[in-house]
C-alpha cells in the first residue's frame, strides 16, 4: 500500500536528479528498455558496443533492454549520450513501434498475477516469434482478461471478495498500524494535539494537502463527496449532511483516498479494500490512537469501559466510535469483540468479529444481507422505547454467551442499530454489565425465530405472496462499474458544471 502524507505521491530518491522527470517502476522499465534497443539497432550498434560505451557488460545492457533492471538517471544519461539521444527520448511512454508495443504488453501480462494463476509456461518474446503469432497471443490474453473481469462482476465473486476481506481483517484484529502512523503524522502536521478534531482543523488539513472545500447543492445523489483531482477541490453537498460529525467524516474520507493514493479500483475486491482503508484512516483522524487507547486503558483499570464516554470525548457518531473500538480493543486491551450494523428489517449492513460469535452467513460465507436472529441485541433494541440511554443485553447462543451494547440511529435509508459485543468472560471491564436483560438464541435452528408458530402457519401457508424490498446491502454485492453504486456520468457532468471557468 502506497502512503503519502504530503501533497503528492511518494517518489524514489533517484527520480529527482538532473531532469526532474520521474522514472516509473518495473512496468515502465519495459518501455524504456524497448526504446533503448530501438535506438541502438537504428544506429547499428551491438550490445557489446553499447556496453563498452557506458562501461557495462553486454549482459547488463541486455537486462536493461528487456526491462529486467530498472535504470537510474545516471545510467540513462550515459545511455542517451552513447546513442546520441536525450533522457527524455528514453523516458517517453510511447513504444517505438507496433511490434514493440505488442512485446511490451505480452511481457507485462506474463509478469502479472492472472497469467501466473493459469499455471502455463511463458512465451519467450524475441525476434523468432512472428508478429501475427504475437498479435494472436496478445488478443487471446485481452479476451481472457475481459472474461475474468466479467466473472469478477458476478454476485458470487463479489461476495467471495467480501468474505476474504473480512478474514484478512480478522487475522490482524482489524488493526492497521500503517494507517495509524499516517493519521498521527497528518494530525501533527496541522498541530492537533488532544480532544475532538474541530472543523477548522479539517479545513486546515485539506489546505495542507493542497485542496479547497466547496459545498454544492447539486452533488450527485449516488455520492457522499467528490474529489476533483485536476483542480484540487473537494465537493460536498450543501444540504443533506447530518451534523458536524458527518461533515468532518465526509471530508476526511474523501481526503483519505488521496492520501493513500487510491487509483480507480480494478475489481470489487480492491474497491472494498480501498473503502475499508479510507474509513479506517478517517476514524483514526477523528479518534486518534494514542489518546483513545490511554482513555480506554484507564477505563479498563476502573472496569468502566463505555462507548458513550469515548463518543463524547471525541465528539463523533456512535457508529464511528463503535468502529474505532473494534480497531483498538483486541490489539491494545486484549479484548476480542464483534460489531454489527443492522437495518430495522433485520438484515446485516456491516459486521466484524474475532470473538467466536457466529453471524448468519450464506454458503459462500457472506454475512451482509443476512437476517439476524430476532433475539439478538441488534434486533431487540428496535423495540426499546428509551432512545436516550444505551441498551445492554446478554444473549445465550450456540457458541456461548455474549454481552452487547446497542443504539438505534435514524438515517435517510431507515433506522439502523449499531452494536458492539464481547464474550461473557470480557464483560467485567464494561459499564452496563449489571443489566438483567437476557435472551436466548438457537439460530441457525429455524425453530428459534424463522419458523412461524404452528397456528399462523396453518392459517396462512399458501395464501401469502409478499414482494420483497431490495436493500442496499444486497445490491452492494452486485457491483457495476469501477465505483459500484456511483453514476459516473452524473459525476463527470457535475465536475464539468463546477470546473473553474479559466479551465475553458
Amino acid at each position: 500500500m502506497a502512503i503519502s502524507t504530503d501533497t503528492g505521491p511518494v517518489t524514489r530518491d533517484d527520480a529527482t536528479l538532473t531532469t526532474g522527470i520521474p522514472i516509473e517502476r518495473e512496468a515502465d522499465a519495459l518501455t524504456i528498455g524497448r526504446r533503448i534497443r530501438h535506438l541502438r539497432t537504428r544506429r547499428g550498434m551491438t550490445l557489446e558496443q553499447l556496453g563498452a560505451a557506458i562501461g557495462r557488460a553486454p549482459s547488463q545492457v541486455s537486462m536493461l533492454e528487456n526491462g529486467k533492471r530498472e535504470p537510474t538517471i545516471a545510467r540513462l544519461q550515459a545511455v542517451a549520450r552513447a546513442l546520441g539521444a536525450t533522457v527524455e527520448d528514453l523516458l517517453s511512454a510511447e513504444p517505438p513501434s507496433h511490434r514493440d508495443a505488442l512485446e511490451i504488453e505480452l511481457e507485462r501480462v506474463q509478469r502479472g498475477s492472472l497469467f501466473s494463476a493459469l499455471g502455463v509456461h511463458p512465451v519467450k518474446v524475441g525476434k523468432s516469434l512472428p508478429t501475427d503469432a504475437l498479435e494472436a497471443i496478445v488478443g487471446l490474453q485481452r479476451e481472457l482478461e475481459r472474461l475474468h473481469s466479467e466473472r469478477a462482476l458476478t454476485p458470487e465473486e463479489a461476495r467471495r471478495a467480501n468474505t476474504e476481506l473480512r478474514a484478512d481483517m480478522r487475522a490482524q484484529d482489524n488493526y492497521f498500524p500503517d494507517l495509524e502512523i499516517v493519521a498521527r503524522g497528518l494530525l501533527d502536521d496541522v498541530g492537533h494535539g488532544r480532544g475532538p478534531l474541530p472543523q477548522r482543523a479539517v479545513g486546515e488539513l485539506a489546505a495542507h494537502l493542497g485542496f479547497s472545500i466547496h459545498y454544492e447543492p447539486d452533488l450527485p445523489q449516488s455520492t457522499r463527496a467528490v474529489i476533483d483531482q485536476r483542480h484540487r477541490r473537494v465537493y460536498l453537498p450543501s444540504n443533506g449532511i447530518r451534523g458536524r460529525s458527518e461533515a468532518r467524516s465526509a471530508v476526511l474520507q474523501a481526503l483519505a483516498s488521496h492520501v493513500l493514493e487510491h487509483a480507480e479500483p480494478r475489481d470489487y475486491r480492491e474497491f472494498l479494500r480501498q473503502r475499508v482503508e479510507a474509513n479506517y484512516l478517517c476514524a483514526a483522524l477523528l479518534v486518534p490512537e494514542r489518546e483513545a487507547v490511554k482513555q480506554l486503558r484507564e477505563a479498563k483499570e476502573r472496569r468502566s469501559i463505555s462507548l458513550e464516554d469515548l463518543r463524547d470525548a471525541f465528539a463523533v457518531s456512535y457508529e464511528t466510535v463503535a468502529h474505532r473500538f473494534t480497531n483498538l480493543a483486541t490489539r491494545h486491551l486484549g479484548i476480542p469483540v464483534h460489531f454489527m450494523k443492522v437495518h430495522e428489517s433485520g438484515s446485516i449492513h456491516k459486521a466484524y468479529e474475532n470473538d467466536g460469535v457466529r453471524f448468519p452467513a450464506d454458503p459462500l460465507g457472506t454475512v451482509e444481507g443476512q437476517h439476524v436472529c430476532r433475539h439478538w441485541t441488534a434486533r431487540v433494541v428496535f423495540g426499546i422505547a428509551d432512545r436516550l440511554s444505551p441498551y445492554y443485553q446478554y444473549t445465550d447462543t450456540p457458541t456461548g454467551t455474549y454481552w452487547c451494547t446497542s443504539r438505534v440511529q435514524d438515517t435517510p435509508d431507515g433506522r439502523f442499530s449499531v452494536s458492539v459485543g464481547v464474550p461473557y468472560a470480557q464483560v467485567k471491564w464494561f459499564l452496563g454489565r449489571e443489566t438483567t436483560a437476557r435472551s436466548t438464541s438457537r439460530c441457525p435452528d429455524e425453530a428459534c425465530c424463522r419458523r412461524p408458530a404452528a397456528p399462523l402457519a396453518r392459517r396462512w401457508d399458501g395464501h401469502a405472496f409478499p414482494s420483497a424490498r431490495p436493500h442496499a446491502s444486497m445490491l452492494a454485492a452486485m457491483p457495476s462499474g469501477a465505483f459500484p453504486g456511483v453514476d459516473t456520468t452524473e459525476v463527470y457532468e457535475f465536475l464539468e458544471r463546477h470546473a473553474p471557468s479559466a479551465d475553458g
